[in-house]
């Protein structure tokens, strides 16, 4: 009976905690935005259609759009809940348009109905293509680029992530974080159930050869700078397990071009990570944590295992269990919002920034931690220190890239 009601209690936490135990399904839905963070970057330049001021002038001034590779293994379309045929990828080309009144760290949804580009974040154009028209036109984009406009961002989602909450995920933290290089995205099916949770890993599990194939092609590209990996809760182990992949075959830097890996509330057992962080450079690693991560906390229960990214630096127990990973480690608890705190890499504009300061970094920083967010680094904390302090704000203006 005692089990029967803990099964019981554990199913109706479970149910409403289930749109969140991924990540990119909690974004704001609200057309005027959270109003979280200062001003960002008035604009980038990023080699693609970058017309108007972007977060200056008002709603009649232009929106910004960005182009973004998508590498799919999902079957249909945008809440496809199948695998390819032996999951192998789709390509595709899109182009993702960013309102003019954009607030760093929203991302505007309409509450019903279609998208309006003046006050949403929208998708303005999909082109399909095969593998061969990829490449090309990854090459193509990347070609006459110079500096660290010549890197690539790969973005892999989580856990009940729709297409759109990938694609405009990925937009939003290009434009915070003022990423001036190529994006990709990886998208894997979701059943979009909490129950299927299990089923999910298997997707995601399924596709890792197409994830590895993918970044191995990316990083063969003529011209190419460094692939930055962000992945966020369960692309995170989808992620690890790629470059373990790669690692047991002998290229666990992919040849030279791996740049910063970014884990954002990874959901991944400790012990488990260890494993996989051995075999890999754990230098250019970066892991957000947040103790009062109630995604993870839900996962931990489904799995049995305390997950990486809900560990507390600021305990001496978590302390211990991190010591010796030897990788960058935030604690950005202090900026969890909402009832379960799964997104807050994405929607605090502080981390953002420091997200964007990261990937930002001169070839010759590679490997060095950053872990204040503001504009003087002249003191740069051990690689391997833990910060629980707050990231400092984000510079309250900047000038436009030019």
């Amino acid at each position: 009976m005692f089990a029967r009601k803990m099964a019981a209690s554990f199913a109706v936490l479970s149910l409403a905690l289930a749109p969140a135990l991924s990540g990119c399904s909690t974004v704001s839905m609200a057309e005027g935005g959270s109003h979280l963070g200062s001003q960002m970057q008035s604009s980038l330049s990023n080699g693609v259609s970058n017309v108007g001021g972007i977060f200056s002038g008002g709603p009649d001034a232009p929106a910004y759009s960005t182009r973004i590779f998508v590498v799919s293994t999902r079957k249909g379309g945008n809440h496809s809940t199948e695998l390819t045929p032996g999951a192998v990828a789709r390509y595709s080309l899109d182009t993702i348009t960013v309102p003019p009144g954009h607030e760093a760290g929203d991302l505007e949804r309409p509450n019903w109905g279609a998208p309006d580009p003046r006050r949403h974040i929208a998708v303005a154009e999909h082109s399909e293509l095969d593998g061969r028209e990829f490449r090309n036109q990854l090459a193509a984009q990347i070609s006459g680029r110079v500096g660290l406009a010549r890197d690539v961002l790969v973005y892999v989602h989580g856990f009940n992530t729709s297409l759109d909450d990938a694609r405009f995920r990925e937009a939003q933290l290009v434009v915070d974080g003022n990423f001036s290089g190529v994006p990709v995205l990886f998208t894997w099916p979701s059943k979009s159930a909490l129950l299927a949770y299990g089923a999910d890993k298997e997707s995601a599990t399924a596709s890792r050869d197409a994830y590895l194939k993918m970044l191995n092609e990316i990083a063969a590209t003529p011209g190419v700078g460094h692939v930055h990996i962000l992945a966020h809760s369960m692309g995170t182990w989808l992620t690890m397990e790629t470059l373990r992949e790669a690692a047991l075959s002998g290229s666990p830097d992919l040849n030279g071009k791996l740049g910063q890996v970014l884990l954002a509330a990874p959901d991944i057992d400790l012990s488990v990570f260890r494993q996989q962080i051995s075999r890999l450079d754990a230098s250019k690693f970066s892991v957000f944590v947040s103790k009062g991560d109630r995604a993870l906390q839900l996962s931990a229960g489904l799995q049995g295992d305390r997950r990486l990214g809900s560990l507390d630096p600021g305990s001496n127990r978590d302390r211990e269990l991190i010591d010796g990973l030897g990788v960058s480690v935030y604690d950005i608890s202090a900026f969890s919002s909402g009832l379960i705190g799964h997104d807050n890499y994405a929607n605090a504009p502080a981390v953002v920034s420091q997200i964007g300061a990261t990937l930002n970094k001169a070839p010759a920083d590679q490997g060095q931690a950053v872990i204040d967010a503001g504009a003087d680094r002249s003191v740069r904390p051990d690689p391997k220190a833990i910060t629980t302090t707050d990231l400092a704000p984000v510079a309250a203006e900047q000038k436009p890239a030019q």
